[in-house]
């Protein structure tokens, strides 16, 4: 049967995910402003001016619970966008920030999450520069929606449909942190330093691997996991990867939540990698 709605598993990357992109959210016939455009469906857009590539891209927000250990829906919001360009070898300059907020929403909370954003844009060494906010009536929404977008600039963008036939998988670290951190405090588990989300800014890492030698392709493990991201970039690529499960780097404590829950860590996301 066809789908007539948006359903949540629309949203949770993978397949069904893909298919709601390609039916209907990327039907624009004006795509492209001159480099690299929402067909590519990369990280972010690439727009040639003068000679320099601008990156730009966009990430909306809802997490729960809004704090975790670890991080919260500011650092989130800030990593998120910054790691976006990131992967398209871009290094951050300037967010804007959207907020929608529900009426009611205490502002104390309001102004912890703004310093986690503050706190997290000069681990970027980016700036917020604009933005705009919106109040909803109680009851419109859960809490708060946070939309951010970034601008970079690269030389030579990097593309996530580069992998070539001899490249190596890396990965920058454990795998599954912080979608276990999120499922765990959810499910009310008290796991104290266990488990926590690996939210970070991905920058600085990428930078030092682009110096010391090319890089062929980048993507930030984030919906649908490590899993989803190594597919899809050879699924771009055409290419087949082969990976060593007993390689990949996964934490003692993350593997023991997932069989808890029942869930594979390599499907949940990833903040920081």
């Amino acid at each position: 049967m066809k789908d007539t709605q948006v359903n949540m598993m629309h949203g949770a990357g993978g397949a069904v995910f893909a298919e709601l992109l390609g039916k209907t959210l990327t039907k624009y016939t004006h795509n492209n402003a001159g480099g690299i455009g929402l067909e590519s469906l990369d990280d972010g857009a690439v727009i040639p001016i003068n000679g320099q590539n601008i990156v730009l891209t966009t990430d909306s927000h809802i997490v729960r619970p809004m704090f975790f250990p670890g991080g919260d829906i500011g650092r989130v919001s800030v990593c998120g966008t910054a790691n976006d360009l990131a992967m398209m070898g871009a290094r951050p300059i300037a967010l804007t920030c959207a907020m929608v907020i529900e009426e009611g929403f205490d502002i104390e909370i309001l102004e912890k999450i703004v310093t986690s954003m503050d706190a997290a844009l000069g681990e970027c060494g980016a700036a917020v520069v604009t933005g705009d906010t919106k109040v909803v009536a109680k009851g419109e929404l859960d809490g708060i929606v946070i939309n951010t977008a970034g601008i970079g600039v690269v030389d030579k963008p990097v593309r996530d449909c580069g992998l070539q036939v001899g490249d190596v998988i890396i990965v920058s670290g454990t795998i599954g942190d912080h979608g276990l951190c999120i499922l765990t405090t959810r499910e009310g588990f008290d796991l104290g330093e266990q488990i926590m989300s690996d939210v970070a800014p991905t920058w600085s890492l990428v930078k030092a691997a682009m110096d010391a030698g090319e890089v062929h392709a980048m993507k930030d493990p984030t919906r649908g996991g490590f899993s989803n991201a190594i597919n899809e970039m050879a699924d771009k690529a055409g290419v087949q990867v082969r990976i060593s499960e007993e390689a990949l780097p996964i934490r003692k404590s993350v593997k023991s939540a997932s069989e808890l829950l029942g869930i594979n860590p390599l499907d949940v996301a990833n903040e920081g990698k």
